[in-house]
């Protein structure tokens, strides 16, 4: 039996007076009124109602279980408006994961305005390049880099992932400006020791593939660091567009060789499937994909 429902029978008896007045309150049978009265006393082993065929009245344990389950059918009412309040309007935590970079630079000050929109939502934003797992840690919406290959997620191209070989004027000034992957054998190489374990750029589009020699003169973990370095002129920097967008904007650093730049890769939103997906995440989304666009476009 639907305990929950037996409860709700008990309840309109009692303050209907009767099986009768409770059936009609429930559109059901007296019958079935009956029925689930004589199940709850069967399960909680005592009468909660005495009857005649002039009148009921509450037993003493019949007094106390209505009490209670009034209490508890009240709660159960306050959770199924607190969960459609949800459904209605963005509020609560939303877990986020992302890449650094991209999360740095784009996801966050997208997530900030979504936050102005909305103040009812809290935003917890892990920004790792780790391949999280939304079932097992809980994640709402995490945002990849690369191809998806997961048909349990739900999957939404958001931008292109496009990386920029640049350098400072002053660098250019110097060196002179590279025209081909073949003219790199005479530049100098910032390179990040997390990309690669060989330390190499390689450039598509010409025969062979170019590969940047192994003697990068700077190399780093961090990179802010490989950016300040090469906005003070000490190399050629190969790193993603976003991260150097205002530097572009500004000439601090200069474009070079923008025919050999690596394939830019997708970006996608991945969340888990629902049928009716909370307001929060539908929002957010919605949000994320408005913004990403304007940031990211070329």
């Amino acid at each position: 039996m639907d305990k929950l429902r037996g409860m709700e029978t008990f309840i309109a008896v009692v303050e209907s007076g009767s099986f009768t007045g409770a059936a009609s309150r429930l559109e059901m049978s007296a019958v079935m009124v009956g029925k689930y009265i004589a199940l709850l006393e069967t399960q909680l082993g005592t009468r909660l109602l005495e009857r005649n065929t002039r009148r009921q009245s509450l037993t003493d344990a019949g007094r106390v279980y209505f009490d209670e389950a009034k209490r508890v059918l009240e709660q159960v009412s306050i959770a199924e408006s607190a969960v459609e309040r949800l459904r209605t309007a963005p509020a609560g935590t939303l877990r986020v994961s992302a890449p650094t970079s991209l999360g740095g630079c784009v996801i966050a000050p997208l997530t900030a305005t979504f936050l102005q929109l909305w103040p009812d939502v809290r935003v917890e934003l892990d920004l790792t390049n780790r391949r999280v797992d939304l079932v097992d840690e809980g994640i709402d919406l995490a945002i990849r880099i690369g191809e998806v290959h997961n048909d349990d997620l739900v999957a939404k191209y958001l931008c292109p992932y496009r990386m920029v070989i640049c350098a400072a004027p002053e660098y250019l000034a110097r060196h002179g400006t590279p025209q081909t992957p073949a003219d790199l054998v005479d530049h100098l190489c910032l390179s990040h020791t997390v990309w690669t374990a060989r330390n190499e750029w390689r450039l598509p589009g010409v025969e062979g593939e170019v590969r940047w020699k192994r003697d990068a003169i700077l190399r780093c973990n961090d990179g802010y660091g490989l950016r300040m370095a090469a906005i003070a002129g000490a190399g050629l920097l190969l790193q993603p567009e976003v991260l150097v967008a205002e530097e572009l904007a500004k000439g601090k650093l200069i474009r070079v060789l923008e025919d050999f730049t690596p394939e830019p890769r997708p970006v996608h939103l991945l969340w888990r499937q629902d049928l009716r997906p909370l307001p929060k995440l539908t929002h957010f989304i919605a949000h994320i994909l408005a913004g990403a666009q304007t940031l990211t476009s070329p």
